[in-house]
């Protein structure tokens, strides 16, 4: 069995895989102060809580946007699982050719959601869209060209500048909305919250399906923790929550034991 985490500013996504199968999923809060005894330890408990063995784990690999959390998770899966985990960093095999003027400069979330979506839909442009702590728009041709994109606030980070910028506007639910004319304070900053985040989303798309790919056809995925609450909305083609652990993944297989040919050697949607 295969460990995936993907360390983001606010949470840490994890993700066991059985052979090529994504048996089940965790979400942690990310904390720069956890020490390398507290990830291994809620690592083994979430493992057993899932009727997981800590001992079947044979592999692990993670990517990370928070530093300071490298070093405890390290520790943590040495220690703990008598593992060297796989880092998706720079320098490893991705199958993609980074544009970025400085590729090191490309957050690790962003290459692994991009090695998922290269391999499920080989051959076609594509646009990815994760909503997490920050929202980031990556466009990839279909040739896997990484072109660069770009990166706005998340939907949270929104709501908690409007809290806390302002003297009466209070933390809300951060939720779906089906009206645009809210009739209390909660209702208009949520509906300010959701529409404004899809239309600066959909205004970027729209740019980059005619500056990355000359308006030819291109595939657009949604990702991370609030892509499901634009689903069907139009915002994009598919949502997949999980791409970035698909992509960590397969990046695993890559650079450990044999190069992935196509979908059909990926785990199912």
């Amino acid at each position: 069995m295969i460990l995936c985490l993907d360390v983001g500013n606010t949470q840490i996504h994890g993700g066991v895989f059985d052979k090529d199968k994504l048996i089940f999923q965790f979400r942690k809060t990310s904390k720069d102060q956890s020490s390398s005894d507290e990830y291994g330890l809620f690592l083994k408990s979430i493992l057993r809580e899932n009727n997981v063995d800590p001992l079947q784990i044979q592999h692990i690999a993670f990517c990370s946007v928070v530093p300071s959390v490298m070093h405890s998770l390290r520790g943590a899966c040495t220690k703990y699982f008598k593992i060297q985990p796989f880092v998706l960093q720079t320098g490893v095999k991705t199958g993609l050719r980074i544009k970025y003027k400085n590729p090191s400069e490309v957050g690790s979330d962003r290459i692994a959601n991009s090695v998922a979506a290269t391999h499920l839909y080989p051959d076609q442009n594509l646009i990815i869209v994760d909503f997490g702590t920050a929202t980031t728009i990556c466009m990839i041709t279909k040739e896997k060209d990484y072109l660069g994109g770009a990166i706005l606030p998340g939907i949270r980070i929104s709501m908690e500048a409007l809290e806390s910028k302002t003297a009466k506007l209070p933390r809300v639910e951060i939720m779906k909305k089906d009206t645009v004319i809210g009739q209390t304070t909660i209702d208009s900053m949520q509906i300010g919250l959701y529409y404004g985040q899809m239309g600066m989303v959909r205004e970027i798309v729209e740019r980059s399906k005619a500056e990355a790919f000359n308006n030819e056809p291109c595939v657009v995925l949604g990702t991370g923790g609030f892509s499901t609450l634009f689903d069907k909305t139009g915002t994009f083609d598919l949502a997949i929550p999980d791409l970035a652990l698909r992509g960590l993944f397969l990046s695993l297989k890559l650079n450990t034991f044999k190069e992935v040919k196509n979908a059909s050697d990926f785990a199912q949607i």
